[in-house]
């Protein structure tokens, strides 16, 4: 049974690299129908943020990544770190009870997370009996690593990595304070839920060594590891946001369709073996496989996000593409009711890269300030009036027919009869088909507008 698990820490925004790994386990388990657990590692009190938790949850569930279980649900639980406690405890005395840790009194425990060689600590050396004497004392537990033996992994993207045990340092499992060391407490987490794929990025490759140790002194079979590349800007430094990336709450703040998303965070590493970029949800979970995973580092393309969010937007049916759209939309410069709202989303949609770009596509409808009267046309703006103040039904359908009478009155048609209608209402040369300006400005706008044009062009 396939379970992989997505583990935040709550101290800030999930970023495009988190959602990237959150993304990939998430695909990788629906591929295979297993459970995708949510955990939610908050051990690092000093670091969590208020409401970072509900915040991330919130961006998931925006991605579309529904977990299976975690906070609130599940038969593993609980899935908060600072919950499982007393689990820690319990398989730290474990180790302490077979001899595979000790207690180490030295001053502080900075040393918990480090690798190198060094001197295993005089701690080490001590009797159960001393150690026991000494319990009183401020104390961290360490894990005994056991020297003159290489720690191999077989990674899936990465393949065999070999690591001497002489040059990982006996780490710390439980700081003084009580509370458990990311290594220790991401094992045991993945132990007792039962965890059989963890997939990650890069940099925790160096972790891996350490936690074999542990799946191995605990007697628990190893989950497969596949260490993902890292996402890089275009100068191959850190992500950030100078190369156009941001919080998952900023992209769904800026409109993107998060399938387009979704979609662009699935390449970051990885190929559809079709070829394809542009695939759907469907597509993506039936073709993801580990094994298409490159090694090289992937580079931030914000262009190509924004290109594969117009993709998805172009194949959403209209009715749900109004419906995206519609939050974004400044009311009080376009106060528009559903009908007409429609009517220009229909007329522009090919143009759209993100939700938000509705203000800027209802503009080629409601141009801000004064229009160019068109110097020619007359004719055709005063038989307009005409025809238009006339016209029973006001709609696309009506204004198509009237189009065509207007051309017929004043025998002219293409270029002639739409271009000074579209500077009159506009001011502009080019712009959505003219039947659907007319229908979503409206009856009075638009008659008070050729009217006024009328009136200029014919002031002396």
């Amino acid at each position: 049974m396939i379970r992989t698990r997505f583990a935040p820490s709550p101290t800030g925004s999930l970023h495009v690299g988190n959602a990237r790994i959150a993304v990939l386990n998430w695909l990788f388990t629906r591929h295979h129908g297993g459970t995708f657990v949510l955990r939610i590692e908050d051990t690092d009190v000093d670091r969590n943020v208020p409401d970072a938790e509900a915040g991330i949850r919130e961006d998931l569930l925006w991605l579309g990544l529904d977990w299976d279980e975690g906070p609130g649900q599940g038969a593993y639980g609980p899935y908060r770190q600072s919950e499982r406690t007393e689990l820690y405890q319990h398989h730290a005395r474990r180790l302490l009870d077979d001899g595979r840790a000790y207690r180490c009194f030295c001053a502080g425990d900075s040393a918990d997370e480090t690798t190198g060689r060094r001197e295993r600590c005089a701690c080490a050396a001590l009797t159960p009996e001393a150690a026991e004497r000494r319990r009183g004392e401020p104390h961290a537990l360490r894990f005994l690593v056991p020297r003159a033996r290489t720690v191999a992994i077989d990674d899936v993207v990465r393949g065999r990595v070999e690591v001497a045990s002489d040059e990982i340092v006996d780490f710390v499992l439980i700081r003084s304070d009580g509370r458990p060391t990311y290594n220790f407490a991401v094992v045991v987490d993945d132990i007792e839920m039962r965890i059989s794929h963890v997939i990650r990025g890069v940099g925790h490759l160096s972790n891996t060594p350490r936690q074999a140790l542990l799946f191995d002194a605990l007697g628990a079979g190893r989950p497969a590891f596949a260490h993902v590349p890292m996402v890089l800007g275009p100068d191959r430094q850190k992500l950030s946001k100078r190369h156009g990336a941001a919080a998952m709450a900023e992209y769904r703040a800026q409109g993107f369709h998060p399938d387009g998303l979704l979609n662009y965070l699935s390449l970051l590493s990885w190929s559809s073996p079709s070829g394809e970029d542009v695939l759907t949800r469907k597509q993506l979970i039936a073709e993801i496989s580990l094994e298409r995973i490159g090694v090289a580092d992937a580079m931030f393309d914000p262009a190509k996000l924004r290109w594969l969010s117009a993709k998805h937007i172009e194949r959403m049916p209209l009715d749900a593409l109004v419906a995206a759209v519609s939050p974004f939309v400044d009311r009080d410069r376009f106060p528009l009711d559903v009908g007409r709202l429609t009517a220009a989303v229909a007329a522009t949609r090919t143009h759209y890269s993100t939700f938000a770009d509705v203000n800027e596509q209802l503009e080629a409808f409601f141009p801000e300030g004064d229009v160019v009267v068109a110097p020619t046309g007359s004719a055709v703006i005063d038989a307009a009036v005409d025809v238009l103040a006339r016209l029973a039904e006001w709609n696309e359908s009506a204004l198509r027919d009237a189009l065509g009478a207007i051309g017929r009155s004043t025998g002219t048609k293409g270029r002639a009869l739409y271009e000074p209608l579209r500077a009159a209402l506009t001011g502009r040369e080019h712009g959505p088909p003219l039947h659907a300006v007319l229908f979503v400005q409206g009856r009075d706008r638009v008659i008070e507008a050729l009217r006024g044009v009328r009136r200029l062009a014919r002031e002396p």
